[in-house]
Formats: C-alpha cells, sequence, structure tokens
C-alpha cells in the first residue's frame, strides 16, 4: 500500500514504523490518564509501558526466529538481514514477554498487579489497533486470497520487495479486520475501566477477547506455520492466552469466596 512515508534519496522512514511509534503513544497516553483516574502514580506506568514496549520488541523477535526456525537454520546470515531487523515479529511473543516483565516491575515497584494490569490493558489494545494499521501500510501479515467485494489488492513494488507480499491479488485485509476489533476493543475496555471493576476483570476481558479474534482472523491469514493437529501455533497460543484470561477473571472471585480465618 504506502510503505514509506517519507523519503529522501536513499533514506525513507517507514510508514509501519511511524505508525507503532504512534501506537504506543496513544496506549501510554491512554494508560496514563487511567492511572490519575484510578489512583496509581502514572510516572511507574510510564516506566512499566517503556521496559514493557522493549520486553515487546525481544519477545516478538524471538517467537518469530522459533516459529521460522528451519528458514533461519538453513540461512544463518537471514538472522541479520535487514528484511528480519524490519519485521515486527510475532505480536504474541512480545506479549508474553512483556506480561512476564510487567508483573516482575509491579512487584518490584509494590502495585498491586491485577489492578494495574487493568490499567494497562486498553493502552495495549489501542496500542495494536494502529500497529496493525502499520502493517497494512507495510504489507505484512497479508490475509489469503479473497474474491469478496472487500478483498484488498497490493500494487507496490516495494511492499512487495520488503515483505513479499503477494502483487496484483486480491487479499483478505487480514490486519484491518484485527485493527478495527482493537479499537472497538479499546472502547469497551477504557469504559469499563473507568468504572473500576473487580482487579482482574478489564485484562482477563482483554485477553479472552483479543485472543477470540486473532484466532477467528488466523482462518484467514496466509502463513508457513505447521497444524498442531487442526491449529496453527498462533491459534494454540491464543487459546492458551484465553484461558489465562478466564484464570484471572476467576481468581479474584475465588479469594473473595474463601471463608475469612481468624484467630
Amino acid at each position: 500500500m504506502f510503505p514509506k512515508l517519507i523519503e529522501i534519496g536513499g533514506l525513507y522512514l517507514p510508514t509501519y514504523g511511524a505508525l507503532v511509534a504512534l501506537g504506543f503513544l496513544a496506549g501510554l497516553e491512554s494508560s496514563k490518564r487511567l492511572a490519575r483516574r484510578v489512583g496509581l502514580d502514572p510516572e511507574n506506568i510510564i516506566n512499566l509501558a517503556v521496559y514493557c514496549a522493549l520486553a515487546g520488541l525481544v519477545g516478538a523477535k524471538l517467537m518469530m526466529f522459533i516459529f521460522d526456525w528451519e528458514i533461519y537454520a538453513k540461512n544463518p546470515s537471514e538472522l541479520f538481514s535487514i528484511e528480519t531487523l524490519q519485521s515486527a515479529g510475532v505480536f504474541q511473543g512480545g506479549f508474553l514477554l512483556a506480561l512476564v516483565v510487567g508483573v516482575w516491575l509491579m512487584k518490584r515497584y509494590r502495585l498491586r498487579v491485577l489492578f494495574t494490569m487493568d490499567c494497562l490493558a486498553p493502552g495495549v489494545a489501542i496500542g495494536h489497533a494502529i500497529g496493525r494499521l502499520g502493517c497494512f501500510a507495510a504489507g505484512c501479515c497479508w490475509g489469503v486470497r479473497c474474491d469478496r467485494a472487500w478483498g484488498v489488492t497490493f500494487t507496490s513494488v516495494d511492499a512487495g520487495r520488503m515483505t513479499g507480499v503477494p502483487l496484483g491479488v486480491p487479499l483478505h485485509p487480514t490486519q484491518i479486520y484485527e485493527s478495527a476489533a482493537e479499537f472497538v476493543l479499546f472502547g469497551f475496555l477504557y469504559h469499563l475501566a473507568t468504572r473500576t471493576p473487580r482487579p482482574g476483570t478489564v485484562i482477563g476481558l482483554y485477553l479472552i477477547s483479543y485472543s477470540a479474534v486473532r484466532f477467528f482472523v488466523e482462518l484467514f491469514r496466509f502463513h508457513q506455520q505447521p497444524l498442531i493437529g487442526a491449529f496453527s501455533n498462533t491459534q494454540w497460543i491464543s487459546a492458551a492466552l484465553a484461558v489465562l484470561g478466564v484464570a484471572l477473571l476467576a481468581y479474584p472471585r475465588y479469594l473473595a469466596a474463601q471463608p475469612v480465618r481468624r484467630g
């Protein structure tokens, strides 16, 4: 579509990178606003967001290397290629490592983990929604052939060269499917978070809802992941994250139902 936002000579600003940066800033602003509303220190939220973003970048790359290990094993030089460096990696890998790092930092800052995660979840949704628009602009994460009226045909030679997206073929706009769902999810989660629900509710619903969206979108997305049973690696990870979301919803309710011990 439009992989290069600005180009001067041989240098250019990738549209994908610009939108990912915009998504991070939008998510950060959302989390800061929620932090002030619920009585959290915005400075702690900023620190969490920065460290989690860095962990996310590393985790996304690691998951990409794991998924495509056979390719990199046969061509080790690809690990250091421009295409690999520019690739965003696998979002779920980034999310998992960011989650681990985030929980560790919350405990270090002596923050209530579920309460703080509820504050961050809407920001993750809006950041990801904008980032997926970057995917669409770059041409990566494309869908399978689509003969419907809404099929999208990529024609940019730069997009084809940079991401490998097929040109001149109508494809499912899987990036837009996911982005639109994330924008809706952000609106719902942000509204819910302002009502200060039981801790764990917002992050739990985020994990369940996003996992359902990603599982569905994978049905229309082109990739070369081997199937494990009937599903791809990404779909299995989505299912696991949905189970985690259910557990996060249930855990506070389980604790509340326990009898108070006296003595």
